[in-house]
């Protein structure tokens, strides 16, 4: 027999009519919490392919975040969420991201990959509460307010990812406001009048390495062009503690305003029945990986894997083999905003698209969108002086990607009512998946290879969603007629 622990007879809660305007404060704060906490956290990621190359440790940093976060979403999410609730998990992972701030203060291999492992370790539960607060939240107002659950849930998450997406603006625009300024430069200064005066003497002329364009873009091979192209230089040690710096307050403005601006999700839960809930950390990684036997979740995997490759490709190539190499990095900051701006208009366009066209034509649209933005990538070749081409394509791959969240996000929460703690750390697992196995490969495959494998994996992945839209209208259809028939039978009874 299974002790079970006893059950507390259920309360029907009773909310008062301020109870909708307290769900989305919650929610706007939630995503104002998230904007800030990520405006330093993509800030910092995006420069470290560019800036801390040596011995690939910009790129190995971010492999070793996203193989963590593996682990933490296998292993955590359910036992922290369980143990803190949701409310206070997010704030507690807030922390975790701090130290990889910090490690830039003095960027070493041996530094930064235990800094991004603590990433890793508090994203899988940040995530997982994130996603379960918005999902649960949904319920009571979906009873107050008449609309539908599901359509709440994509209208949520479309609300915030709105806000999350930002964060890719105000990241970058301080990065690269930092990165151009004069900040650290005297030293340059003093270090290139040396050079010159002993060029003087020994009457050899000094000038600076050509700009070897031809190596840039889909030619782009990490390790074989950083010393032949001085776009590729990184920037003095001064901006990059000033950077931190500002990130590191951002962070923990982010964690403060999540434990004073956010109810507790207790709020919204009595009576409702959470499958995770009292479970051992044993039953709760089975949990997790038992959900891997669900068709659905099997069919959306490719998909997810997708999302994380191309979100990994974006950071780590698209921005050095891209933007890096041939416009500088004091440029990557600007072009991201671009990338940042679409993403947060993208994402509420997306979740309200979905209430007049359905959910299929969207993700359609997405698809022809990375279809003609990867084509674009390989036969392109970057130039300084097109410059709007670099911000047209950060501007597709955010409007891109901005549907491919909202939507499968949302998806996973539609398909598993109950289980959304399992189907969520799932979507972590397997996006983290596919954004180590792309960081990872990123100092041995060269930018072309990287792209082919990247269009496979969208056919393959949109294939697999295609198929759950399939099976969904198959049972959709065969219900309808069977309450038809129903209904005839009664009637001619």
């Amino acid at each position: 027999m299974k002790s079970e622990k006893p059950t507390m007879p259920e309360k029907s809660v009773v909310f008062g009519t301020n109870e909708k305007w307290r769900i989305n404060r919650n929610i706007f704060v939630l995503g104002f919490a998230f904007m800030i906490h990520f405006t330093a956290f993509h800030g910092a990621a995006n420069l470290q392919s560019s800036v801390n190359t040596d011995a690939g440790a910009g790129a190995f940093t971010l492999a070793a975040i996203y193989f963590s976060l593996i682990l933490s979403n296998i292993l955590l999410p359910a036992i922290v969420i369980k143990w803190l609730g949701c409310k206070w998990t997010m704030a507690w992972s807030f922390i975790t991201y701090m130290p990889f701030i910090a490690a830039q203060f003095y960027p070493k291999l041996y530094t930064l990959v235990p800094a991004g492992m603590m990433v890793g370790f508090g994203g899988g539960p940040l995530w997982c509460a994130k996603c379960t607060y918005l999902s649960v939240v949904a319920e009571p107002y979906a009873k107050l307010s008449g609309v539908p659950a599901d359509i709440l849930v994509v209208r949520f998450f479309g609300l915030f990812f709105m806000f999350y997406q930002m964060a890719q603006i105000w990241g970058n625009l301080i990065s690269s406001s930092i990165l151009k300024s004069s900040l650290g430069e005297d030293t340059v200064s003093l270090n290139e009048t040396w050079t010159t005066l002993i060029g003087d003497v020994t009457n050899s002329t000094v000038r600076p390495p050509a700009l070897n364009l031809g190596s840039c873009g889909v030619n782009f091979c990490s390790g074989s062009t950083s010393e032949e192209n001085t776009n590729l230089v990184p920037p003095s040690e001064t901006k990059i503690h000033v950077i931190a710096g500002v990130y590191l307050a951002c962070m923990a403005a982010a964690m403060l305003l999540v434990i004073v601006g956010v109810d507790s999700l207790t709020r919204y839960t009595s009576g409702r029945k959470i499958s995770n809930e009292g479970k051992s950390g044993v039953r709760l990684l089975a949990v997790t990986l038992r959900q891997l036997r669900h068709k659905y979740q099997l069919l959306l995997l490719p998909v997810i894997g997708y999302i994380g490759a191309e979100q990994a490709f974006m950071a780590a190539d698209f921005t050095q083999a891209f933007v890096g190499c041939a416009y500088g990095i004091s440029n990557i900051g600007y072009v991201m905003i671009a990338f940042g701006v679409f993403n947060a208009l993208a994402a509420p366009l997306a979740g309200g698209m979905v209430k007049l066209t359905g959910r299929y034509p969207v993700m359609v649209t997405a698809l022809i969108l990375n279809l003609c933005l990867l084509s674009a990538l390989l036969r392109w070749r970057p130039d300084p002086d097109q410059w709007f081409v670099f911000y047209l394509l950060a501007s597709v791959w955010g409007a891109a990607d901005a549907v491919w969240l909202v939507q499968v996000n949302a998806l996973s929460g539609i398909l598993f009512p109950g289980n959304e703690e399992a189907a969520y750390s799932n979507f972590r697992l397997w996006e983290s998946t596919g954004s180590v196995l792309s960081y990872a490969t990123a100092p041995y495959l060269c930018v072309r290879t990287r792209l082919y494998i990247l269009l496979g994996l969208l056919i393959f992945g949109f294939s697999g969603y295609t198929t759950i839209e399939l099976m969904e209208y198959r049972v959709k259809k065969a219900h309808h007629r069977e309450r038809n028939f129903d209904l005839v039978g009664k009637s001619d009874s």
